[in-house]
């Protein structure tokens, strides 16, 4: 089954422990949580609090998405925090740095995802998958919510679900960047299995219609 990721960089974060309470309740398996720290993506969201205080308050799947410069020395810290899985990107550092950085990750019990940025070719995750339970296409340029469709990544999206079949059977494809009714039976077509959704949830004010929605378009290809 597809699962929805609806991301908290939407919501309303006087209210957070509400927001996410309505999306559990609507039926959403996951919650992405964006990081950002103003150098590797030119905004900045939100850190180790946030997500120690979401899992004092929901059971739901934390999916942490860092899109931080030299991600191994925090890792470590949203795993004990309470991440589920932490994702963190391609680009932000040298090659043995992120292997060690997912090594860690796994070495906290926790489930280890990568990120690619739109420029960034599929193939490039390729020494990394046996690391991996997790692959991020990046449907936007990282860094700010709201953002349109590329439509062009669909192609890569393809090429990457191949290469997980081929190579990593069992590895999710996730999905982030202007998801909403329109767009996610274009990407669940092309190999996707986690689908984050920031406006086209929190934007919207019946946030249960706005899963329903989604859930509906997703199944039109799944």
């Amino acid at each position: 089954m597809i699962k929805l990721a609806p991301s908290i960089l939407s919501a309303d974060f006087c209210n957070l422990a509400s927001e996410v309470e309505e999306v559990r309740a609507a039926g959403a398996e996951w919650l992405h949580v964006d990081v950002m720290d103003g150098e590797f993506v030119p905004n900045i969201s939100i850190g180790i609090p946030v997500v120690k205080n979401l899992r004092k308050h929901t059971d739901m799947f934390l999916d942490v998405h860092l899109m931080i410069t030299k991600p191994r020395r925090y890792v470590g810290q949203f795993c004990d925090a309470g991440a589920d899985l932490v994702t963190i990107h391609l680009e932000a550092d040298e090659p043995q740095n992120i292997i060690e950085a997912l090594e860690d990750i796994r070495a906290h019990g926790k489930k280890a995802g990568l990120s690619i940025k739109p420029r960034t070719p599929g193939s490039a995750l390729l020494p990394y998958l046996e690391y991996l339970d997790l692959v991020l296409i990046m449907t936007v340029e990282p860094g700010f919510g709201g953002q349109s469709f590329m439509r062009d990544m669909l192609n890569k999206l393809r090429g990457v679900r191949a290469l997980i079949d081929q190579y990593r059977p069992g590895c999710e494809v996730e999905v982030d960047g202007g998801i909403d009714a329109s767009t996610a039976p274009l990407v669940v077509d092309s190999g996707a299995s986690v689908l984050v959704a920031g406006s086209a949830v929190f934007g919207k004010a019946d946030r249960a219609a706005a899963i329903e929605e989604l859930r509906m378009a997703s199944d039109v290809k799944a």
